[in-house]
């Protein structure tokens, strides 16, 4: 017979994947045609998801001029879902544990893709708003179960590769929706754009729905509010924990403020460039597969407290280059940006997974939580520098962030190291 799973009193058998694709303990293991199948699901879930986050980054002087809003205000349209993207991820995990974890990032995908066609069509722009936020609340399903799900499933040996096939998936996503969404809109306008990236969203879902292997680890019981609690008050007993979450804040926000309005720079005098090559700009992300790998093996030689400093020096050089005026020292600085931060990224949040011992799920969310407010906040909070001073008030405000990172840095170079060796296999990087 299956493995049962448990539901309250209630126990039922699990689908089985081919038992001679999986392990002797039944994990998935790479080199099997259900590894295949796994990453397919998870990568195709990485483009969707981040696709249908940050479609609308690119598209914010066109809010502005169609809706007759700020240039902070129309960063709501990003910074509303990440702010509460970045609160209900903290339940997230506790519903998968009830409900189960496909379920959860099906649902989550689906329903995600919905919204978004539906926010290409809504005329008023207080009701785009609503819909993002709705965003935040559904998409909040998938980043939250996903490492959970793979550290489930997949034997260890496997996982690094596997968590790695899932953050190429969320780094392809994050360009393309921007890409798509921005290039689009300068030939047919910014709702086909969005409707398009609505589109990939619902095939990519679907997609996952029919790859992904049910759960075979994984034994549900009842959300209890007052035990998650409890578990989430562990990550802050450590003392390095809390500066990582810090560290986690500021990335996202000095990184998504820089591409919030470096839009509004590029299309006005003297630059005047069409929304399709600013769209273009953005495809520089993709250089985020390399330098979050890179800058995480050299860690891995060196020490994360030695070279997660020189990501946010790489991230104020950036800065400093954009505040020039020759276009192509503007593109090198986003490139430099954009490097530093993927590279800060993934040491950091590989250092939460080492440092968080038996709370990681608690300790992971945690990181998560700050890391999508700082995008929330910092993100709709250098709209107030735009207006007032431009973009060079912009790129002082993201210096001031970028500073305060390195200061951490600072601060976490002199942390205790824990006891030992990392265990292999307990060290993704967690997926933006």
């Amino acid at each position: 017979m299956g493995r049962q799973e448990e539901v309250g009193s209630v126990s039922r058998p699990e689908h089985r994947p081919g038992v001679a694709e999986l392990d002797s303990s039944g994990h998935i293991r790479h080199g099997t045609p259900v590894f295949r199948r796994t990453n397919l699901a998870l990568f195709a879930a990485g483009v969707a998801t981040f696709g249908l986050l940050y479609c609308t980054q690119p598209l914010m002087p066109e809010f502005s001029r169609d809706y007759g809003v700020s240039a902070a205000t129309s960063a709501l349209s990003l910074s509303l879902t990440t702010g509460v993207l970045a609160v209900a991820m903290l339940f997230a995990g506790g519903v998968s544990d009830a409900v189960g974890r496909k379920t959860v990032m099906t649902a989550s995908l689906l329903s995600s893709a919905v919204l978004v066609l539906l926010t290409a069509l809504v005329p008023d722009w207080t009701m785009l708003l609503v819909l993002r936020a709705l965003l935040g609340i559904t998409l909040s399903g998938l980043p939250a179960v996903a490492m959970t799900y793979l550290s489930e499933e997949m034997h260890p040996e496997s996982i690094g590769l596997g968590m790695g096939l899932y953050i190429s998936g969320n780094a392809i996503g994050g360009m393309g929706g921007r890409l798509v969404a921005g290039v689009l809109a300068d030939f047919v306008g910014w709702r086909w754009g969005v409707a398009t990236v609505g589109l990939i969203g619902l095939v990519s879902g679907l997609v996952f729905w029919r790859s992904l292997p049910p759960s075979r680890h994984h034994v549900r019981h009842p959300l209890q509010l007052r035990t998650l609690v409890g578990r989430f008050a562990l990550a802050f007993r450590d003392a390095g924990l809390p500066w990582l979450f810090a560290e986690g804040f500021l990335l996202l926000g000095a990184f998504v403020t820089v591409y919030n309005y470096i839009g509004y720079r590029l299309l006005a005098p003297p630059y005047n460039l069409g929304q399709a090559i600013v769209g273009a700009i953005f495809s520089v992300y993709l250089i985020g597969t390399f330098s979050s790998a890179w800058m995480g093996h050299l860690a891995g030689k060196l020490g994360r407290r030695k070279v997660l400093w020189t990501a946010f020096a790489l991230m104020l050089l950036g800065v400093g280059l954009t505040v020039l005026r020759p276009l192509p020292l503007i593109v090198l600085g986003i490139v430099a940006v954009t490097f530093g931060f993927f590279g800060g990224h993934s040491i950091a949040s590989s250092w939460v997974g080492r440092r968080a011992g038996n709370a990681k799920a608690q300790a992971s969310s945690m990181y998560l939580f700050a890391y999508y407010m700082g995008s929330s906040l910092a993100g709709a909070g250098g709209g107030v520098f735009y207006a007032s001073h431009g973009w060079n008030g912009v790129a002082s405000f993201v210096a001031i962030l970028v500073l305060a990172g390195l200061l951490v840095a600072w601060r976490l170079y002199f942390l205790p190291p824990l006891p030992g060796p990392p265990s292999p296999g307990t060290e993704p990087p967690i997926p933006q």
